[in-house]
């Protein structure tokens, strides 16, 4: 029991950090700022990039320019050479938000 207990919290322990991994890894630096963009935050909330989109311009007012801002196509095209992406639909009709918090990640 004490071994299978010890194996289960080793498991927990790297289950985590591996979590913490992925989320470190979605987190890129923009205009001087370390922000995640609208899809992967989107993935970790188990929502449609979307629907987080419609979210965010129903409550624009909430999100102030030092918190959230839009990608230009220039740092889009710069960032998705550096982004493992699957282009299910043939690619972004809008650029993607990017949102930081006011503590920077």
């Amino acid at each position: 029991m004490v071994y299978r207990k010890k194996l289960n919290l080793q498991t927990i322990i790297i289950t985590k950090f591996m979590e913490l991994q992925i989320i470190q890894n979605k987190i890129y630096e923009i205009r001087g700022k370390k922000v995640m963009l609208d899809f992967d935050l989107a993935e970790l909330y188990g929502t449609e990039t979307k629907v987080l989109k419609q979210a965010v311009r129903r409550n624009i007012k909430r999100f102030p320019g030092d918190f959230m801002f839009e990608l230009s196509f220039d740092e889009f095209t710069s960032l998705r050479s550096q982004i493992v992406t699957s282009n299910k639909r043939g690619g972004t009709r809008y650029m993607p938000f990017a949102f930081t918090d006011n503590n920077d990640l």
